[in-house]
């Protein structure tokens, strides 16, 4: 599947996306709020914990904004085609967010803490790192004095695929705030996929198309970790 090189609005394509995403939030809801935490409990013996809402709240504001965060880049930042396999495939991956922690936080009741706190900060982090950052690049790309270069700047000094950490960052917040260990799988999971595929293979494209400047940039930058990896 082509990812990069051809530009399209490929409005079915994200249409479709958006409503798969919809649907997965209304079932994140209907399992937080709903009868759903009962289902899962009855059919997937999955404990349905009662007593404290501030977690399913926090992981269901978390699900919104992440779904806004898209939404806005979909719409506003993404440039390059999108083929209808990628319109398929992203909602999915997303249900690892919207479904994948809905499930892990139904058995905790534990009151919101100190941790929590920081897990929220750390998921601010995460969105300004991963939105903030292709927003820039993004105004950068509109100058005309900048068409055809290789952006650099901003947050993407310091890492080549800042944008993968902030994701990475964002969804380890959400595993923080379940407190269920199972949770970790998921931000490692993304992370195997960033360091292994999704990040090499978008070198290797950058390298084929900016030659000198991107190895000039790739010698001064870590590929994906600030100042680690």
């Amino acid at each position: 599947m082509q990812l990069y090189g051809e530009t399209d609005k490929s409005i079915p394509q994200k249409t479709v996306l958006h409503l798969i995403e919809i649907a997965l939030l209304v079932l994140s809801w209907w399992i937080l709020f709903g009868r759903g935490g009962a289902w899962c409990e009855e059919h997937l013996h999955i404990r349905n914990a009662t007593g404290h809402d501030g977690r399913r709240i926090v992981i269901f504001v978390f699900n919104v904004i992440v779904f806004l965060r898209i939404g806005y880049a979909m719409v506003f930042l993404l440039r390059r085609k999108m083929p209808w396999e990628e319109s398929i495939s992203i909602p999915f991956a997303f249900a690892l967010y919207y479904i994948g922690f809905s499930l892990f936080v139904l058995p905790v009741s534990k009151p919101l803490d100190g941790l929590d706190y920081f897990a929220m900060a750390l998921f601010l982090l995460g969105s300004v790192l991963n939105t903030g950052g292709e927003i820039m690049r993004d105004r950068w790309k509109r100058r005309p004095e900048n068409k055809g270069k290789l952006y650099t700047e901003g947050f993407f000094r310091y890492s080549r695929h800042i944008n993968y950490f902030g994701d990475i960052v964002w969804v380890s917040a959400y595993a923080l705030i379940t407190r269920n260990p199972w949770s970790v799988t998921i931000p490692l999971l993304l992370l195997f996929f960033f360091a292994f595929f999704n990040a090499p293979k978008l070198d290797r494209y950058l390298k084929e198309k900016y030659g000198e400047a991107y190895d000039a940039w790739a010698a001064r930058t870590k590929m994906l970790i600030p100042w680690v990896w």
